[in-house]
């Protein structure tokens, strides 16, 4: 549950300029449910602030523990706005991929002495947060490979 102990670390702000950043046309990724929860009708959710929904679709979230919908946002923000993040992490580790798509996860893991300088490199060209962001997601699908977890973990701060 990497992804849902990440998601908690995250402040207002930062939840915020994610679920901007996944906008389409002037609709939050979680805006229907959101709608639903109000009893609105799906077209009248634009009427209350994005940041409100944002912060509703937090706390809809938090309240359901959904590592799943954690998982799929976060992908679904890294795979829009920053896939060479992704592409270059798993290139830089040996992971092979079509365009950040993974079709055997469990038989094709990044090399553990490889994370550590895709990583640092990862961190000067997209910043630490979403490189984390991005950690907290390979935690989640390769637990197993060594040192990943903590890596995540001591860059998140979660313990």
């Amino acid at each position: 549950m990497a992804v849902l102990e990440h998601f908690k670390t995250f402040d207002e702000a930062r939840f915020f300029a994610l679920y901007q950043a996944l906008t389409e046309n002037g609709f939050g990724p979680l805006d229907g449910e959101i709608a639903k929860l109000l009893k609105f009708r799906p077209q009248a959710i634009k009427k209350i602030a994005l940041e409100k929904r944002a912060k509703l679709a937090r706390q809809w979230i938090d309240q359901r523990h959904n590592a799943e919908l954690c998982y799929e946002l976060f992908g679904t923000y890294l795979m829009r706005g920053k896939r060479e993040l992704v592409t270059g992490f798993l290139e830089k580790t040996g992971v092979k991929h079509d365009n950040g798509l993974i079709e055997d996860v469990d038989h094709n893991t990044p090399a553990p002495d490889k994370i550590a300088a895709a990583v640092a490199e990862l961190d000067q060209k997209f910043g630490a947060d979403d490189v984390t962001l991005y950690l907290s997601m390979c935690a989640e699908q390769w637990p197993a490979v060594p040192g990943l977890v903590e890596l995540w973990k001591k860059r998140s701060g979660v313990a």
